[in-house]
Order: C-alpha cells, then sequence, then structure tokens
C-alpha cells in the first residue's frame, strides 16, 4: 500500500531537542518547549517547580547535632536499663 501522500516533517525533526538525560543515560527525544532548553516533561511548561512556601523542602532536624546527641543518650541509658534488668534475674 503506498501513498502519494508527502509528509513535510523537517522542521519537526529540525527542532531543539531537551537536553535532560533518561533514566538510562540517554537523551531525552522530546522537543523542547519554545525559548527553553527543556520539555514540557523536564520542566519547559508554565508555572513548573515547586510551589512558594513548599512543605516538602523544609527542613526537619531530624539529624542536628542535638537530636543525634539527644537520641545516643537515650541509646545509653536504654542499655544502662537492660545491663540492671539482667543483672537483677
Amino acid at each position: 500500500m503506498s501513498s502519494d501522500h508527502l509528509r513535510n516533517t523537517d522542521p519537526m525533526r529540525a527542532s531543539a531537542r531537551c537536553g535532560a538525560r533518561t533514566r538510562n543515560g540517554g537523551p531525552c527525544r522530546a522537543p523542547a518547549v519554545r525559548c527553553k532548553t527543556r520539555c514540557r516533561m523536564h520542566g519547559g511548561a508554565r508555572r513548573c517547580g515547586a510551589p512558594q512556601g513548599n512543605g516538602n523542602a523544609r527542613k526537619h532536624g531530624l539529624f542536628a547535632r542535638d537530636a543525634m546527641a539527644e537520641r545516643e543518650q537515650v541509646r545509653l541509658l536504654l542499655g544502662e536499663a537492660q545491663k540492671l534488668l539482667r543483672e537483677l534475674k
């Protein structure tokens, strides 16, 4: 089944491509958004990115020095308590 329809894909193939890398390390093959270097899926879309006041980026302090020192003290106290309970048996 042959067709005489002429495909004009040159402008599409000549468009700038996304500069992002895929998970397997290859380049993204999607066309970049106009006036940007990324496609719509990799950050070229309007209003993309984290919203103002993003709660997910909030620092929680789980690895702060004082919190780590407090957990170490609790660990030592629990160890001493277990040792005392073993001695009482």
